[in-house]
């Protein structure tokens, strides 16, 4: 989680409400923990992310507080601050509060959206809360595949979560809302948006949840284990379907059912081919072949689309404000090149049965010619079996928990093909796929599957507002070409057997005529402007800040200026044009905002002068500079009026370093991490946290002391020190800009954001 950055925080106040049964006083040394956090970003109003949550939690104290008498364990109810800062306020109760070692399971209440299922994604390790929640949840949500992302480093994100089960060793359950994930620390995270259902969802599981585990007399403390190999046989394997029931096994079981399949699923294959021969053997190579041109084509053509809409619209992602647009930008082009690419597997299958058909005289032509197209049905529809089973064996030697997506797709429909099509000779003609094989090989798959590709397909689109973490630092094609590439995936994923009926049925020109119309209405409709990407409901993230630099410049006047970057891909000339203010937009000088930096955005000098004091640039003072055996460097930090800053130390020239407050360490000297040469330390307090700190710098034995060239730039001396101090203040000039920035656009916030009003200053490393 804090890879190349140290947290340091002060002044924080949580409120924490602990419950009980008043004659089981040893109910106190077991308690469950229930978290959310009562603090929000400056951009937004928070009614989602998460003044959803805290309101569950308010009905839920309620509700547990009248069943307590039967508890045999505690409910401890946290409402922490600081959590958009960093996680600081779970990781201050954790490691602070005296109820913390009473904690024996912890859940967390997120949001990444506003509304809709407040679903489970991450669990565990140990499964035992998963397990009681699947077992009395009214409308159970939880997927292990989002846990598996989250896992993978995919999704750049954290939660408290992540503190309860890493720094504590705890085991639970993590829950968020992420309907509308556009809105996420956004003005429109806003009470008019949230549907109360959506708490109603969250409440009735959770209050259902609590009164099955808190009187349990198994409560397991659940502690991370040590060893992985043990830890994975014991995590749990959990999802819903439809919101109704919960499936949830244990890793072991999907072990040993996963094997189970693979090796039935290979004694099958490798009978029929020894009963089919080289022909059968050959005849599986080319369906193979199939599967891989289907591929192929249907990310090209859907990544195409993708690489075509900057040039067409006014935004590289039209979609946001209209989610069912991407069915037919690249779902369409994406099913379209599936088929174009089975299509052409079809034809050099088909030519190479003929052949074979061609030695066998027996057989008038016309029979032949349709004997060989059933055939090369029957051998695409048994390759997308395959393509299954392959997933599944990566799925399962890697221990993915989602690999059960592999199996539910692999299993039906191999079986429904072995009821009602698979034969025990060779020598039985082939004859048309049944319908009711489709039928009954797709049923369950859907059922279990559908939910699960819809919701992670709404949850990228919402992810493409904030995709950009630093302003033109990624392509403005990336986001929509990994979700055409999402899309195109799950395509040829689960249309591989309906696909292989298309080809023989007299409907294959009108659906693919329907596909491209389909197509071209949706292309027009952005190209035109009549849907727009972004909406006063579905804002695009933007950043005004305005900037006192004095980086560079120790005795000069500061340079001051207003910048307006987005963190959403895409040009910012709409919104220039309709805000005016001087701005010049490009890729200027790039500004670091130590955690935050933007290659491309828009500036204005103009009438930047006011608003803003001197006595508020933060100072970086040497005090003492010591060059004996080993270069030690005392630093004094005055961040004056701000109480939230972040300082990145250049870890090229600095091994170690040491941070004090009114002479008390703070961070240790100790092995230090670093991300592209530089170590953070992000800061934030309340109103009585201090401003002054004092950091000892020990310098590497080879330390360079030499120049850098930067991107091209003309050379520069990469800084011994970077500091950004905040102000949550807003100066005439950016409050001018606020007014005019367009509907259609949002002020956005998270951890490492810069405030309104930001001072950037450096210390060179010749200071």
């Amino acid at each position: 989680m804090f890879v190349g950055r140290t947290l340091v925080y002060s002044d924080l106040n949580h409120i924490i409400l602990r419950i009980l049964p008043k004659y089981v006083p040893e109910a106190g040394e077991s308690a469950i923990l229930i978290s959310s956090h009562i603090d929000t970003v400056f951009s937004t109003e928070g009614a989602g992310d998460c003044s959803s949550c805290v309101a569950v939690m308010l009905e839920l104290a309620r509700g547990v507080s009248q069943w307590a008498h039967g508890f045999k364990n505690a409910v401890i109810f946290l409402f922490n601050t600081g959590e958009e800062e960093g996680l600081i306020g779970a990781h201050s109760f954790i490691t602070q509060h005296p109820w913390s070692s009473t904690i024996h399971m912890a859940i967390d209440l997120e949001a990444m959206g506003i509304g809709g299922k407040s679903s489970i994604f991450q669990a565990g390790p140990h499964p035992l809360a998963v397990e009681s929640f699947a077992s009395v949840a009214k409308y159970p949500s939880g997927l292990i595949i989002a846990q598996d992302l989250f896992s993978s480093g995919v999704i750049k994100s954290a939660t408290d979560f992540q503190v309860y089960r890493e720094v504590a060793g705890l085991s639970g359950l993590d829950f968020a809302y992420t309907d509308n994930g556009a809105v996420y620390h956004t003005k429109n995270d806003k009470l008019e948006l949230l549907k109360s259902g959506s708490l109603q969802h969250l409440g009735e599981n959770m209050l259902a949840f609590l009164l099955q585990i808190a009187p349990s007399s198994h409560l397991s403390k659940g502690k991370v284990m040590d060893d992985d190999r043990q830890s994975n046989q014991d995590t749990a394997v959990f999802f819903d379907i439809l919101g109704q029931y919960m499936v949830v096994y244990r890793q072991r079981f999907a072990n040993m059912l996963h094997n189970s399949v693979i090796m039935q699923s290979l004694l099958i294959w490798t009978t029929s081919l020894l009963m089919g021969g080289y022909t059968a053997a050959f005849s599986l190579v080319l369906s193979c072949l199939s599967i891989i041109l289907m591929w192929i084509f249907s990310i090209s053509f859907s990544a195409l689309v993708a690489l075509i809409l900057p040039l067409i619209s006014s935004s590289p992602v039209p979609y946001v404000s209209t989610p069912w647009l991407v069915v037919g930008l690249f779902a369409a082009p994406a099913f379209l090149g599936a088929l174009t690419g089975q299509h052409l597997g079809y034809l050099v299958l088909q030519r190479y049965l003929s052949n074979v058909y061609a030695k066998r005289k027996q057989l008038s032509p016309v029979i032949q010619a349709d004997l060989i197209k059933l055939e090369t049905e029957r051998w695409l529809y048994k390759a997308g079996s395959l393509q299954w089973l392959v997933l599944l064996i990566i799925g399962t030697y890697y221990k993915i928990g989602s690999s059960y997506v592999a199996l539910v797709w692999l299993v039906p429909p191999a079986f429904a093909y072995g009821l009602l099509e698979a034969t025990l000779t060779p020598v039985r003609l082939p004859k048309p796929l049944k319908l009711a094989t489709l039928l009954m090989g797709l049923a369950i798959p859907i059922l279990v599957s559908a939910g699960i590709f819809i919701r992670f397909a709404n949850t990228i689109i919402g992810l493409s507002v904030r995709f950009d973490r630093n302003p033109g630092d990624t392509p403005e094609w990336l986001p929509s070409v990994a979700l055409s590439f999402f899309i195109a995936v799950v395509i040829c994923l689960t249309l591989v057997y309906l696909l292989s009926y298309i080809h023989l049925s007299g409907a294959k020109t009108s659906i693919v005529l329907s596909t491209c119309i389909f197509f071209v209405l949706s292309l027009a409709a952005v190209f035109s402007g009549i849907i727009p990407p972004f909406t006063e409901d579905t804002a695009r993230a933007v950043n005004v800040v305005h900037v006192v630099d004095t980086t560079g410049r120790l005795g000069e006047k500061p340079n001051s200026f207003v910048s307006l970057s987005s963190i959403t891909p895409g040009k910012l000339t709409k919104e220039i044009d309709q805000i005016k203010e001087g701005f010049v937009c490009g890729r200027h000088k790039v500004i670091d905002f130590v955690t935050f930096s933007v290659k491309y955005g828009c500036l204005t000098f103009d009438e930047t002068e006011g608003g803003w004091n001197e006595s508020d640039i933060p100072a970086l003072d040497v005090v003492n500079d010591t060059n004996g055996y080993k270069r030690i460097t005392q630093v004094v930090i005055d961040t004056k009026r701000s109480k939230r800053w972040f300082l990145a130390i250049n870890t090229e020239e600095i091994e170690d370093f040491m941070f004090k407050v009114d002479s008390k360490e703070v961070v240790p000297a100790d092995g230090k991490s670093s991300v592209d040469g530089w170590h953070i330390i992000q800061v934030s307090g309340g109103k009585n946290a201090p401003t002054r700190f004092d950091l000892t710098l020990f310098w590497a034995k080879n330390s360079t002391r030499q120049s850098h060239k930067m991107q091209g730039q003309e050379e520069l001396q990469r800084p011994l020190l970077k500091l950004r101090t905040d102000l949550d203040k807003l100066t005439p000039k950016a409050e001018r800009v606020l007014k005019k920035l367009p509907p259609w656009c949002s002020l956005f916030g998270k951890s490492t954001s810069p405030h309104t009003l930001s001072f950037l200053s450096s210390l060179p490393v010749k200071f």
